[in-house]
């Protein structure tokens, strides 16, 4: 088992940045893929980023490219999201999540192994 714990969400203004992380525990995440998804009330949970074992390979959600990074050290088996220009519209609850699938935007949410119980991150203007 992996258990995955977020940190880093609260409250900031539009235009501000945030980073998140992800802290995995117990068995090894070596060759996990790593992501983050997001879910605002209302609506279902999104795909928002992931990054491969290697971080060779990175996918974003068209409305976060440019804005947002992931990356991960896997020595220290955390994985962040660097949030910038933060918009109204990416306040949500964001959670972690790791995998042996590919990491890849189409990959079903149901093919991740792992999930984190969720951040909140509420942008106000």
């Amino acid at each position: 088992q992996v258990q995955l714990v977020e940190s880093g969400g609260g409250l900031v203004q539009a235009g501000g940045s945030l980073r998140l992380s992800c802290a995995a525990s117990g068995r090894t995440v070596t060759g996990l893929a790593m992501g983050w998804f997001r879910q605002a009330p209302g609506k279902e949970r999104e795909f928002v980023a992931s990054m491969s074992w290697t971080g060779g390979f990175t996918y974003y959600v068209d409305s976060v490219k440019g804005r947002f990074i992931i990356s991960r050290d896997n020595a220290k088996k955390t994985a962040y999201l660097q949030m910038n220009s933060l918009k109204l519209e990416d306040t949500s609850v964001y959670y972690c999540a790791a995998g042996a699938a590919p990491p890849a935007a189409a990959t079903p949410q149901a093919s991740w192994d792992y999930w984190g119980q969720g951040t909140q991150v509420t942008v106000s203007s």
